[in-house]
């Protein structure tokens, strides 16, 4: 509703899956790009997160369901995608295709700096790795 920070798409070597959108609003919204509904549009899952603005998400190379999230409090986020059972239910009204969202989980938490977390990368030789910057002028 308020401010968009950050936009990802899961993998950019595949057909449009996930994407993950960070707001100025301490939330961020995962959807399910698969099935769009002519009026409600593409289903998502929306969660709180850092108690600040989330400036940013990325999602883990080698596992796409996977991702971080960057927030204005130096915190740093790691999230678990499931799938649900069914991604493509019926509409209540018209009975149309719409999606159907997963769930998110929190794998851990963690205020690494003072000041907001700004930039992040993956490595894409070692799963897990990553390097961040935040506005206290570290590279962590």
């Amino acid at each position: 509703k308020n401010g968009v920070t950050s936009v990802q798409f899961d993998r950019p070597d595949i057909q449009m899956n996930k994407i993950v959108v960070t707001t100025l609003e301490s939330k961020f919204r995962c959807y399910d790009m698969r099935t769009q509904h002519s009026s409600d549009g593409f289903s998502f899952t929306s969660e709180r997160a850092h108690r600040s603005t989330v400036w940013i998400s990325k999602h883990l190379p080698q596992n796409r369901d996977i991702f971080m999230t960057g927030g204005g409090n130096g915190g740093f986020n790691i999230y678990k995608y499931h799938y649900p059972k069914q991604r493509v239910g019926k509409h209540r009204h018209d009975g149309a295709p719409v999606g159907v969202a997963g769930t998110i989980e929190l794998l851990n938490s963690r205020v690494i700096s003072t000041q907001p977390i700004v930039s992040f990368d993956w490595s894409s030789d070692r799963e897990g790795l990553c390097c961040m910057s935040s506005l206290d002028q570290t590279l962590r």
